[in-house]
């Protein structure tokens, strides 16, 4: 049986004057993180990764890990400029990224390498048991025939 196709194109919306560079505001006016200014045009991956990195650590609006919070904002930045981005200051960010998830790596083998501290609970007192409310083995009965 052959599938029926659409008769009509898809219609597209028709920008708006205010909605149309709605990215450009996010990157200058995000509520995310507090970027330094300038961070996306440095030429110096391991300062730009630096950046976002102590940047996510000092938000307290970030939803999820400081090092989900830098890399969403690196690769948000990267998709959007989209076309306008010059390859050279792509080829910076993508090595920013890279430059990120090993400060992260780093990070997370010195917590692994560090011996987690047990904390132990507190123990409460036991009270005594008193001798005449403990249970007294009871004999065994016999087991009487049945008729």
């Amino acid at each position: 049986m052959p599938t029926k196709t659409k008769s009509h194109p898809r219609k597209k919306k028709a920008a708006s004057g205010n909605n149309r560079k709605w990215s450009a505001g996010v990157t200058q006016h995000s509520n995310a993180l507090d970027l330094d200014k300038g961070v996306f045009q440095l030429h110096d991956p391991k300062k730009i990764a630096g950046s976002l990195e102590k940047s996510a650590e000092k938000s307290t609006r970030k939803k999820g890990t400081s090092y989900q919070s830098a890399m969403s904002m690196l690769n948000f930045y990267i998709n959007r400029a989209g076309k306008n981005l010059p390859a050279g200051q792509k080829q910076v960010l993508t090595k920013a990224k890279e430059v990120l998830k090993e400060i992260h790596q780093k990070d997370q083998e010195k917590k692994d390498a560090q011996p987690k501290k047990r904390s132990q609970p507190e123990r409460k007192a036991q009270p005594k048991k008193k001798a005449h409310l403990e249970r007294k083995p009871q004999p065994k009965r016999k087991a009487q025939p049945k008729n």
